[in-house]
Protein backbone atom coordinates (compact mmCIF):
# COMPACT_ATOMS: atom_id res chain seq x y z
CA UNK A 1 0.00 0.00 0.00
CA UNK A 2 1.44 3.77 -0.87
CA UNK A 3 2.69 5.56 2.24
CA UNK A 4 -0.17 8.34 1.13
CA UNK A 5 -2.61 5.69 1.46
CA UNK A 6 -1.76 4.11 4.69
CA UNK A 7 -1.60 8.09 6.02
CA UNK A 8 -5.31 8.67 4.90
CA UNK A 9 -6.58 5.52 6.00
CA UNK A 10 -5.10 6.32 9.56
CA UNK A 11 -6.28 9.27 9.15
CA UNK A 12 -9.78 8.06 8.11
CA UNK A 13 -10.03 5.53 11.53
CA UNK A 14 -8.86 8.25 13.69
CA UNK A 15 -11.62 10.79 12.67
CA UNK A 16 -13.82 7.74 13.07
CA UNK A 17 -12.86 7.40 16.76
CA UNK A 18 -13.18 10.64 17.23
CA UNK A 19 -16.71 10.78 16.25
CA UNK A 20 -17.40 7.78 18.17
CA UNK A 21 -16.14 8.72 21.46
CA UNK A 22 -18.88 10.18 23.73
CA UNK A 23 -18.80 14.02 24.17
CA UNK A 24 -19.35 15.28 27.62
CA UNK A 25 -21.71 19.07 27.19
CA UNK A 26 -20.59 22.07 28.89
CA UNK A 27 -21.94 22.35 31.74
CA UNK A 28 -24.15 25.52 32.82
CA UNK A 29 -22.88 27.19 36.00
CA UNK A 30 -25.96 28.20 37.87
CA UNK A 31 -25.53 30.08 40.92
CA UNK A 32 -28.65 31.12 43.06
CA UNK A 33 -29.21 33.84 45.91
CA UNK A 34 -30.10 33.07 48.98
CA UNK A 35 -31.33 35.21 52.16
CA UNK A 36 -31.16 32.88 54.80
CA UNK A 37 -28.29 30.47 56.06
CA UNK A 38 -26.96 27.68 53.51
CA UNK A 39 -28.53 24.97 55.99
CA UNK A 40 -31.77 26.53 56.32
CA UNK A 41 -34.39 24.21 55.77
CA UNK A 42 -36.52 26.65 54.10
CA UNK A 43 -34.30 26.30 51.02
CA UNK A 44 -34.60 22.82 50.31
CA UNK A 45 -37.32 22.65 48.75
CA UNK A 46 -36.92 25.53 45.67
CA UNK A 47 -33.31 24.16 44.97
CA UNK A 48 -34.32 20.64 44.90
CA UNK A 49 -36.90 21.53 42.01
CA UNK A 50 -34.59 23.66 40.06
CA UNK A 51 -32.40 20.81 40.42
CA UNK A 52 -35.14 18.75 39.21
CA UNK A 53 -36.22 20.97 36.68
CA UNK A 54 -33.12 21.60 34.78
CA UNK A 55 -32.10 17.18 35.33
CA UNK A 56 -36.21 17.21 33.54
CA UNK A 57 -34.88 19.54 30.62
CA UNK A 58 -31.73 17.64 29.77
CA UNK A 59 -29.57 20.16 30.85
CA UNK A 60 -26.19 19.68 31.90
CA UNK A 61 -25.46 21.93 35.37
CA UNK A 62 -23.60 23.01 38.13
CA UNK A 63 -25.13 24.00 40.68
CA UNK A 64 -24.86 26.31 43.64
CA UNK A 65 -25.32 28.71 45.98
CA UNK A 66 -23.64 32.48 46.16
CA UNK A 67 -21.06 32.19 48.62
CA UNK A 68 -23.00 34.64 50.92
CA UNK A 69 -26.75 35.33 51.96
CA UNK A 70 -27.80 39.09 50.69
CA UNK A 71 -31.52 40.55 50.92
CA UNK A 72 -34.14 39.85 48.01
CA UNK A 73 -33.44 43.07 46.98
CA UNK A 74 -29.48 43.57 46.07
CA UNK A 75 -29.60 39.29 44.47
CA UNK A 76 -32.32 41.22 42.29
CA UNK A 77 -30.26 44.01 41.52
CA UNK A 78 -27.18 41.66 41.03
CA UNK A 79 -29.53 39.34 38.68
CA UNK A 80 -30.59 42.38 36.30
CA UNK A 81 -26.84 42.94 35.61
CA UNK A 82 -25.51 39.88 35.80
CA UNK A 83 -23.51 40.33 39.01
CA UNK A 84 -22.30 36.63 40.12
CA UNK A 85 -26.19 35.42 40.44
CA UNK A 86 -28.38 34.07 37.61
CA UNK A 87 -31.34 32.58 39.45
CA UNK A 88 -33.48 33.97 42.16
CA UNK A 89 -36.85 32.73 43.29
CA UNK A 90 -39.49 35.27 44.71
CA UNK A 91 -42.86 36.70 44.61
CA UNK A 92 -43.37 37.87 41.09
CA UNK A 93 -44.49 41.97 40.67
CA UNK A 94 -45.18 44.34 38.16
CA UNK A 95 -41.86 45.39 38.41
CA UNK A 96 -39.63 42.42 38.69
CA UNK A 97 -41.19 40.89 35.48
CA UNK A 98 -40.35 44.44 33.72
CA UNK A 99 -36.50 44.07 35.25
CA UNK A 100 -36.16 40.70 34.96
CA UNK A 101 -37.43 37.52 32.90
CA UNK A 102 -40.01 35.45 34.37
CA UNK A 103 -40.54 31.78 34.34
CA UNK A 104 -44.52 31.78 34.60
CA UNK A 105 -44.51 28.22 36.20
CA UNK A 106 -45.65 28.95 40.58
CA UNK A 107 -43.35 26.61 42.01
CA UNK A 108 -45.41 27.50 45.51
CA UNK A 109 -48.90 27.31 43.57
CA UNK A 110 -50.11 30.38 44.96
CA UNK A 111 -49.64 29.54 48.29
CA UNK A 112 -47.32 32.04 49.33
CA UNK A 113 -50.51 34.01 49.39
CA UNK A 114 -51.79 32.36 51.97
CA UNK A 115 -50.77 33.80 55.35
CA UNK A 116 -50.97 33.45 59.00
CA UNK A 117 -49.07 35.45 61.83
CA UNK A 118 -47.02 35.46 64.38
CA UNK A 119 -48.02 37.21 67.90
CA UNK A 120 -46.73 37.69 71.41
CA UNK A 121 -47.19 34.76 73.37
CA UNK A 122 -48.60 37.30 76.38
CA UNK A 123 -51.15 39.00 73.35
CA UNK A 124 -51.87 36.12 71.67
CA UNK A 125 -55.51 36.58 71.35
CA UNK A 126 -54.65 40.46 69.96
CA UNK A 127 -56.22 39.79 66.17
CA UNK A 128 -58.30 36.78 67.16
CA UNK A 129 -61.67 38.69 66.99
CA UNK A 130 -60.65 40.33 63.68
CA UNK A 131 -63.95 39.85 61.13
CA UNK A 132 -62.82 41.89 58.56
CA UNK A 133 -60.66 43.56 56.66
CA UNK A 134 -61.93 46.89 58.18
CA UNK A 135 -61.34 45.11 61.63
CA UNK A 136 -57.53 44.51 61.02
CA UNK A 137 -56.96 48.05 59.66
CA UNK A 138 -55.99 48.71 63.74
CA UNK A 139 -53.29 46.82 64.08
CA UNK A 140 -49.83 47.39 62.69
CA UNK A 141 -48.00 44.33 60.46
CA UNK A 142 -44.13 43.92 60.05
CA UNK A 143 -43.07 43.21 57.18
CA UNK A 144 -39.15 43.18 55.04
CA UNK A 145 -38.49 46.80 53.84
CA UNK A 146 -38.26 45.54 50.07
CA UNK A 147 -40.47 42.63 50.29
CA UNK A 148 -43.40 42.49 47.95
CA UNK A 149 -45.61 41.68 50.63
CA UNK A 150 -45.53 45.29 52.35
CA UNK A 151 -46.80 46.91 49.19
CA UNK A 152 -49.65 44.34 49.18
CA UNK A 153 -50.70 45.05 52.70
CA UNK A 154 -50.28 48.98 52.64
CA UNK A 155 -52.25 48.50 48.92
CA UNK A 156 -55.05 47.57 50.93
CA UNK A 157 -54.92 50.04 53.92
CA UNK A 158 -52.88 47.96 56.65
CA UNK A 159 -50.38 49.82 58.57
CA UNK A 160 -46.84 47.92 57.93
CA UNK A 161 -43.72 48.35 59.91
CA UNK A 162 -40.57 47.28 57.92
CA UNK A 163 -36.70 46.45 58.97
CA UNK A 164 -33.73 45.87 56.82
CA UNK A 165 -33.10 42.71 58.73
CA UNK A 166 -35.11 39.78 58.47
CA UNK A 167 -34.56 38.39 61.89
CA UNK A 168 -35.09 41.75 63.31
CA UNK A 169 -38.19 41.57 62.75
CA UNK A 170 -38.66 39.18 65.58
CA UNK A 171 -37.00 41.26 67.63
CA UNK A 172 -39.46 44.11 67.03
CA UNK A 173 -42.26 41.99 66.77
CA UNK A 174 -41.80 40.90 70.71
CA UNK A 175 -40.57 44.73 71.77
CA UNK A 176 -44.47 45.52 70.41
CA UNK A 177 -43.30 47.84 67.89
CA UNK A 178 -46.00 46.38 65.91
CA UNK A 179 -48.82 43.24 66.69
CA UNK A 180 -48.65 40.55 64.27
CA UNK A 181 -46.03 39.57 61.69
CA UNK A 182 -47.69 37.79 58.92
CA UNK A 183 -45.94 34.61 57.14
CA UNK A 184 -46.84 32.39 54.61
CA UNK A 185 -47.88 28.93 55.46
CA UNK A 186 -45.44 27.42 53.63
CA UNK A 187 -42.55 29.03 55.68
CA UNK A 188 -43.83 30.00 58.95
CA UNK A 189 -43.42 26.18 60.74
CA UNK A 190 -39.39 26.97 59.73
CA UNK A 191 -39.47 29.63 62.11
CA UNK A 192 -40.79 28.91 64.84
CA UNK A 193 -37.88 28.04 66.64
CA UNK A 194 -36.38 31.61 65.84
CA UNK A 195 -40.18 33.26 67.08
CA UNK A 196 -39.78 30.84 70.15
CA UNK A 197 -36.67 32.80 71.38
CA UNK A 198 -38.47 35.78 71.13
CA UNK A 199 -41.59 34.47 73.14
CA UNK A 200 -43.90 34.53 69.83
CA UNK A 201 -46.29 31.75 68.83
CA UNK A 202 -48.67 31.44 65.58
CA UNK A 203 -51.82 32.87 65.91
CA UNK A 204 -54.50 30.37 65.30
CA UNK A 205 -58.17 32.50 64.27
CA UNK A 206 -57.00 34.50 60.89
CA UNK A 207 -56.34 33.81 57.44
CA UNK A 208 -55.04 36.80 54.77
CA UNK A 209 -55.11 35.82 51.65
CA UNK A 210 -54.15 37.56 48.21
CA UNK A 211 -53.42 36.34 44.77
CA UNK A 212 -49.44 35.86 44.28
CA UNK A 213 -46.81 33.28 43.43
CA UNK A 214 -43.28 32.84 43.43
CA UNK A 215 -41.29 32.01 40.63
CA UNK A 216 -37.93 31.22 39.17
CA UNK A 217 -36.70 34.25 37.59
CA UNK A 218 -33.02 34.79 35.15
CA UNK A 219 -31.64 37.84 33.57
CA UNK A 220 -33.36 39.48 30.88
CA UNK A 221 -30.74 38.03 28.44
CA UNK A 222 -30.64 33.97 30.07
CA UNK A 223 -33.85 33.27 27.38
CA UNK A 224 -31.87 29.60 27.42
CA UNK A 225 -31.60 29.51 31.07
CA UNK A 226 -35.15 30.41 31.35
CA UNK A 227 -36.62 28.05 28.86
CA UNK A 228 -34.74 24.99 30.03
CA UNK A 229 -35.93 25.77 33.26
CA UNK A 230 -39.82 26.47 32.10
CA UNK A 231 -39.54 22.87 30.10
CA UNK A 232 -38.19 21.30 32.67
CA UNK A 233 -41.01 22.00 35.27
CA UNK A 234 -43.69 21.38 32.65
CA UNK A 235 -42.39 17.84 32.09
CA UNK A 236 -42.42 17.40 36.01
CA UNK A 237 -45.86 18.90 36.20
CA UNK A 238 -46.66 15.89 33.25
CA UNK A 239 -45.34 12.97 35.16
CA UNK A 240 -46.01 14.03 38.54
CA UNK A 241 -42.68 14.72 40.25
CA UNK A 242 -43.34 18.05 40.89
CA UNK A 243 -46.67 17.28 43.02
CA UNK A 244 -44.46 14.58 44.65
CA UNK A 245 -41.35 17.02 45.46
CA UNK A 246 -44.58 19.44 46.87
CA UNK A 247 -46.14 17.58 48.56
CA UNK A 248 -43.38 15.86 50.34
CA UNK A 249 -42.12 18.78 51.44
CA UNK A 250 -45.33 20.80 52.40
CA UNK A 251 -48.44 18.19 52.81
CA UNK A 252 -47.99 18.41 56.73
CA UNK A 253 -47.78 21.88 56.67
CA UNK A 254 -50.48 22.48 54.80
CA UNK A 255 -52.54 20.47 56.89
CA UNK A 256 -51.41 22.25 60.26
CA UNK A 257 -51.85 25.79 59.32
CA UNK A 258 -55.88 24.43 59.42
CA UNK A 259 -57.17 27.00 56.09
CA UNK A 260 -60.48 26.17 56.36
CA UNK A 261 -61.35 26.36 60.03
CA UNK A 262 -60.06 30.03 60.53
CA UNK A 263 -61.38 33.26 59.11
CA UNK A 264 -60.30 34.29 56.09
CA UNK A 265 -59.64 37.43 54.66
CA UNK A 266 -59.08 38.13 51.13
CA UNK A 267 -57.12 40.69 50.04
CA UNK A 268 -56.25 42.41 46.72
CA UNK A 269 -52.76 42.10 45.00
CA UNK A 270 -51.98 45.40 43.11
CA UNK A 271 -48.33 44.23 42.13
CA UNK A 272 -49.80 41.32 40.50
CA UNK A 273 -48.80 41.23 36.74
CA UNK A 274 -51.75 41.03 33.85
CA UNK A 275 -49.15 37.79 32.13
CA UNK A 276 -49.82 36.06 35.74
CA UNK A 277 -51.04 32.49 34.28
CA UNK A 278 -54.56 32.81 36.65
CA UNK A 279 -56.63 30.93 34.52
CA UNK A 280 -54.33 27.98 33.91
CA UNK A 281 -55.95 25.99 36.73
CA UNK A 282 -53.45 23.35 36.72
CA UNK A 283 -50.64 25.66 37.81
CA UNK A 284 -52.33 26.44 40.96
CA UNK A 285 -53.52 24.38 43.94
CA UNK A 286 -57.32 24.18 44.56
CA UNK A 287 -57.58 24.25 48.53
CA UNK A 288 -61.05 23.41 48.59
CA UNK A 289 -59.68 20.06 47.28
CA UNK A 290 -56.82 19.52 49.12
CA UNK A 291 -55.43 15.55 49.28
CA UNK A 292 -56.30 14.40 52.99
Amino acid sequence: MPLWLKTLHASLVCLLLLAAWPVQAEKISVVYSREIPEADSRLDYPVRLLELALKKSGTHYDIRSYPRPMPQGAALTRLATGAGVNVVWSMTSKEREEQLLPIRVPIDKGLFGYRIAFVREQHRGIISGVKGLDDLRAFAAGQGHDWPDTDILQGNGLRVATSTAYEGLFAMLQAGRFDYFPRSILEIWDETALASKQQLVVEDKVLLHYPAAIYFFVNKKDAVLASAIEAGLHKAMADGSFDTLFYERFGDVIKRANLRGRVAIALTNPLLPAATPLGRKALWLDVANLPK
